[in-house]
């Protein structure tokens, strides 16, 4: 079986030493680079399955090298950012990352991450979205939570589907909104809290400790299957 290529970027030697030690021994092919253009370069002759993204890097950023690998390649991208930078946070993720970790981080957190990034399939086109026991069937707009069916409002369902479809990923407040409600809503974070607490009502087993609806602080909301 084919190991999973993972291209880790990163200033830090130390960070490569320890990705290249420890995830092979995990069943992984590691690639890395230490800047931004060395990055670009490595991906203009090998697209990896994953790619691990080091947010504050010299000369090039992570962003600039997320907006760049965004124009030519899909690739899974998990980022890697210093405590306290929100802010760059949900700008990777608008450019189009798929996950983050928080430095410093332990090895299992990041694998776990991985893991779930790997695992996630493109289902957009699909007309049944299952993951985990929630199964939303999108012609007919219903939703079976278990065995169980959960009636929801137009709007609230656009907001499921979307959060399903994206199972297991970050996705930030700015994005939700400007694909619900289009690009005119996407500062209304309050009235988006109100639709996800609304949700969390309808699916969740106990709404103030949620298991699917996940909220990711100052950030967004990830979907978590139950699997």
């Amino acid at each position: 079986m084919k190991k999973p290529v993972v291209l880790v970027v990163d200033d830090e030697p130390q960070i490569l030493r320890v990705m290249r030690a420890s995830l092979p021994i995990r069943g992984y092919e590691v690639i890395t680079a230490s800047t931004g253009e060395e990055a670009l370069n490595q991906l203009s002759k090998q697209i990896p399955d994953l790619l691990i993204l080091d947010l504050a890097m010299p000369e090039m950023s992570g962003l600039e090298v997320c907006r760049r690998v965004r124009e030519f390649s899909t690739v899974p991208i998990i980022i890697l950012s210093a405590k306290g930078s929100e802010s760059d946070k949900v700008a990777a993720l608008d450019l189009g990352a798929d996950d983050y970790v928080t430095k410093p981080f332990g090895m299992d957190e990041l694998l776990a991450r991985a893991r779930a990034v790997l695992r996630r399939l493109s289902t957009a086109n699909d007309h049944v979205l299952t993951v985990g026991d929630v199964t939303i069937d999108i012609d007919g707009r219903r939703v079976v939570v278990g065995d169980k069916e959960v009636r929801l409002t137009p709007k609230e369902f656009d907001v499921l589907k979307y959060l399903v479809n994206n199972a297991g990923k970050v996705v930030t407040h700015r994005a939700l909104l400007q694909t619900v409600w289009g690009w005119q809503s996407t500062d209304q974070t309050e009235y988006l809290r109100v639709f996800i607490n609304q949700l969390r009502r309808k699916i969740e087993v106990d709404a103030s400790h949620p298991r699917y609806l996940i909220t990711e602080p100052w950030v967004g909301y990830r979907f978590v299957p139950n699997e």
